[in-house]
């Protein structure tokens, strides 16, 4: 029987209500601080993006961002929101100075959602006003006001100064990686000339903009083929080159300082302007893929009023956004033509490293057709989505809040990934079953993907044949048992990426599954615990003698147990390719021909650990 459809089912919510009940649609997704995409750092983003708009206007040249365990602080030295107006800006929705061009132009937030969202997503937050010799402080919790104070005197630096914590109820057990808040800060500075950022303590500057950017980011690719060319011009900047040992394309695209990690309008006009400038520099129709491969690039772009797809501002939209008074297609068209046609004709050793390498990757591209076409034969053979691959429904060219959900599991053997397969959401979870362990690809060439059987199921099941950004899965989380073959498996899965796809472990999208060592129970209650110390705490507060359980492997977890592990209180843990660190190097210490080095470096981080019987505490 259907429900009655009547006056009293129209329900009106108010404005922390609807954000508290959608968060998706103001943050993307949630997370618990695992993933650089998730909602926390959203919330720390938008925080500091207002900041940074009143740098761009000439307002406050250093920022202060200081995280103290779970409380987030942001404070800025601009003008100080305007005394009567805070309580108003920071929880009225579509309320904010941005809307008027004369006071904030080429902004990032023009929505006057920002604040509000991070406010109605805190457990606690506060925003406090220094200007001319006054302070104003609004106090919430949960979007519910707590404490509107008064206008008081105050000696104080003028500025902004906001406080919040995220609502665990949403976020549940988060915590913040300060790799990815140094990350994200970084990237402030090298699009904000002049701009300090102190993070904790931290000083974050830059001097030469985009090319600092794209050499600090640069390293993991291996040496450059020529000096990066660096280019600038009115609301327009672009630094790249081309990198000896990667296979892809790199992007790093921001509009008004926002990083666009979804690329949009302005990336795909930059592509196009690359290829089409250099075919007309060399007077020769180029196979596009042959100019892509291995560039990698940063731009950034402003402009007026941007049109992204979504809160989460990670993709530019509309093609009839203006830049210079041009579409932003034809904007940085001509400006990609006239900048790089005179840089190759003054350097002409880069015009000529440039023309070697497209000439080598055409030769490449076309040894590798055969090979390909076998591969995809293989594919078919195989029969992948009837028997290595059990698919999800959702994919990436779904909605955005949607597609950041999705995850592909590469489990060992037919039992894990059976429990896997039977315990997962088959909306947004995949999985992928190997058969026995990977081969080690260290120092191999890309053919060996093609021509291995389990990596090639694996790139078709991932869909990066052709390009990283065609990743089919948002998370791709590696589940092996934590015993020594697990661990192995392990290791030659990450060199696999590592060699081949490095962006992917670069744009955080790897992860390692935790699974429980050990299970705690009683007749009322189970713990999972991941270590020996929260076992002892499990045995401890369940008393009377427990039953104690060691998981050897996944295969031992039944399907009932999986749902608690990859479901909302899943652990992953993300890999992190710290940017002092070279892939080249990396790969080639742990799998390299250097045993003796190695044998060292294990003997001197070797921990014995001895099994201790424990007996459960009873008060």
């Amino acid at each position: 029987m259907s429900a009655d459809y009547t006056e009293d089912s129209i329900r009106s919510l108010d404005w922390k209500e609807h954000i508290r009940l959608r968060p998706g649609m103001y943050i993307g997704k949630l997370g618990d601080g695992s993933s650089q995409d998730d909602g926390i750092y959203v919330l720390l983003k938008e925080m500091i993006d207002n900041s940074i708009d009143e740098f761009v206007m000439g307002h406050g040249k250093t920022i202060e961002v200081t995280v103290n365990e779970k409380e987030v602080t942001v404070r800025d030295f601009g003008r100080g929101m305007p005394l009567g107006k805070v309580l108003e800006c920071v929880s009225k929705i579509n309320t904010g100075a941005k809307y008027d061009s004369k006071v904030f132009k080429k902004a990032v937030g023009l929505n006057g959602v920002g604040s509000k969202a991070v406010n109605a997503l805190s457990g606690y937050f506060k925003a406090q006003s220094i200007r001319e010799g006054k302070t104003k402080v609004v106090e919430f919790e949960r979007g519910k006001l707590l404490t509107d104070a008064n206008i008081i005197k105050s000696d104080d630096k003028q500025g902004t100064v906001i406080s919040f914590v995220p609502d665990n109820e949403i976020f549940g057990n988060f915590h913040f990686l300060f790799e990815y808040i140094e990350e994200m800060l970084w990237n402030y500075v090298f699009l904000n000339n002049g701009l300090t950022i102190i993070f904790n303590g931290q000083k974050f500057q830059a001097k030469n903009g985009l090319y600092d950017l794209l050499e600090r980011n640069i390293n993991g690719n291996g040496p450059v083929l020529y000096p990066i060319i660096h280019l600038k011009e009115g609301d327009f900047e672009c630094a790249f080159s081309h990198s000896s040992r990667s296979y892809s394309e790199e992007y790093f695209s921001f509009v008004n300082g926002q990083h666009t990690t979804s690329g949009g309008t302005h990336q795909l006009a930059f592509r196009e302007a690359i290829v089409k400038t250099i075919r007309e520099f060399f007077g020769k129709d180029f196979e596009t893929s042959d100019i892509k491969t291995s560039l990698i690039a940063a731009f950034s772009i402003k402009v007026q009023e941007p049109v992204f797809e979504s809160q989460t501002k990670t993709k530019l939209g509309s093609q009839h956004i203006e830049a210079g008074g041009q579409t932003v297609r034809h904007y940085i068209n001509d400006i990609i033509k006239r900048n790089l046609d005179n840089y190759l004709h003054i350097h002409s050793e880069t015009a000529e490293a440039l023309y070697r390498k497209i000439m080598q990757s055409e030769k490449e591209r076309k040894d590798m057709a055969g090979i390909k076409k076998l591969a995809r034969e293989s594919i078919k053979k195989a029969s992948l989505h009837n028997k290595k691959l059990r698919d999800c429904r959702i994919h990436l060219n779904t909605n955005h809040e949607k597609r950041l959900e999705t995850t592909l599991f590469i489990t060992e053997g037919d039992s894990a990934s059976g429990s896997i397969t039977k315990s997962r959401n088959v909306q947004t979870q995949a999985v992928f079953s190997l058969k026995g362990k990977p081969l080690n690809c260290y120092g191999l060439s890309k053919k060996i993907v093609y021509q291995n059987e389990e990596f090639n199921l694996l790139q078709a099941a991932l869909n990066i044949d052709e390009s990283a950004e065609n990743l089919r899965y948002n998370n791709v989380v590696i589940a092996t048992d934590a015993d020594v073959d697990g661990m192995h498996i392990r290791l030659l899965l990450l060199t696999f990426f590592l060699q081949f796809y490095p962006d992917l472990v670069k744009h955080g999208h790897l992860y390692i599954l935790q699974t429980p060592l050990f299970r705690v129970r009683n007749k009322k209650e189970t713990i999972y615990c991941y270590s020996d110390e929260e076992k002892i705490t499990a045995i401890n507060k369940l008393r009377s003698s427990p039953e104690i359980t060691r998981f050897k492997g996944l295969g031992e977890i039944s399907p009932g147990e999986f749902k608690h592990f990859i479901g909302a209180t899943i652990r992953l843990d993300p890999v992190i390719l710290r940017r002092e660190s070279s892939v080249a190097e990396t790969l080639s210490f742990y799998m390299g021909k250097n045993t003796p080095e190695r044998q060292v470096f294990i003997i001197n981080n070797l921990r014995i650990e001895e099994d201790v019987a424990l007996e459960p505490k009873v008060a």
